[in-house]
């Protein structure tokens, strides 16, 4: 694989893993953050920074983003001193993040006045699956151009899928967190009513397991012991105030199309209930703490001795 000059916007918690990984691969990074500390990583590895997201272009044949949501991306992709402001003509901009379908949709359209291509390729996997590089990377745009970058994304993710075209990624990543944290909404509820029942949730959840829809994996993976029914919320993998935006994002994306989501619209509604009581920041599986406060029902089990 030919190394590619990179320019990179967005540091994060997803976004530091992604460089790292693409600096291992061999590739020439340049990268920014609104925080100058979150770049002092890539830098020791031999990363240059950039002033702006429009420097960062200026310097790249392909520019990435990993960035919170629609607003961040919209700033960073048009806004003053964006990449559109520094990119060439033929430069890539790829968004990984999780975004507007709409949005991309609208860079695509004002980028590619100017010649330059765009991708949107969200990625799932979370903080583990980015420092592993297995991430699913969902990709909307069209097929010359997702074999030109597939070498790119090979670095940091290792099940990469041609959605469809631009904003079809985004799509396809809005309807996967839809649907998980709407059937993390369902657990939460038959939980706490079997546990209120009398059931132990050790008892409980071997029935649900070997039960048809348990042997089917649903909501009820073996993480499930390990996190929520650990009451462990305070240290986030996923930020619940994330998950409302993307869950947010999608029923946005209903309301566009006409497709009517009630299950999903609740678990959005218990979602700004837990946002107002101050749990942003913590993991998005403190949504089922809200169940347990409206069950008058905590759910915990022990987990195994460990050797």
């Amino acid at each position: 694989m030919t190394a590619k000059k990179i320019g990179f916007v967005g540091l994060g918690t997803m976004g530091h893993h992604m460089v790292a990984n693409l600096q291992t691969a061999g590739h020439e990074l340049v990268v920014f953050d609104v925080r100058r500390e979150a770049g002092e990583e890539p830098l020791s590895r031999g990363a240059r920074w950039a002033e702006t997201p429009a420097d960062a272009a200026r310097q790249s044949e392909i520019v990435m983003t990993s960035l919170p949501g629609p607003r961040e991306v919209e700033a960073v992709a048009l806004g003053s001193n964006g990449i559109m402001m520094g990119a060439a003509a033929g430069t890539i901009y790829v968004d990984l993040s999780t975004s507007s379908p709409t949005l991309i949709r609208t860079i695509h359209e004002v980028m590619g006045a100017k010649g330059i291509r765009v991708a949107d390729a969200p990625v799932s996997g979370g903080p583990v699956g980015a420092e592993q590089a297995t991430l699913q990377i969902m990709v909307g745009c069209d097929e010359g151009l997702f074999e030109e970058i597939k070498p790119v994304l090979r670095a940091i993710g290792d099940k990469i899928t041609l959605i469809g075209e631009v904003g079809a990624g985004e799509v396809a990543k809005l309807c996967h967190n839809q649907l998980a944290l709407v059937v993390q909404q369902a657990v939460a509820e038959a939980l706490t009513l079997g546990v209120k029942a009398g059931i132990s949730p050790e008892k409980l959840l071997e029935a649900i397991r070997g039960g048809a829809y348990g042997r089917g994996g649903g909501g009820i993976g073996p993480g499930l012991e390990r996190t929520t029914l650990q009451g462990d919320w305070d240290h986030p993998r996923f930020a619940l105030a994330l998950a409302r935006k993307d869950l947010g994002l999608a029923t946005d994306l209903a309301s566009e199309f006409g497709v009517p989501m009630p299950l999903a619209a609740m678990a959005e509604q218990a979602l700004i209930e837990c946002l107002n009581k101050g749990w942003g920041g913590k993991d998005m599986t403190a949504a089922f703490a809200l169940q347990e406060e409206r069950a008058q029902t905590q759910v915990r089990v022990k987990l195994p001795a460990t050797t």
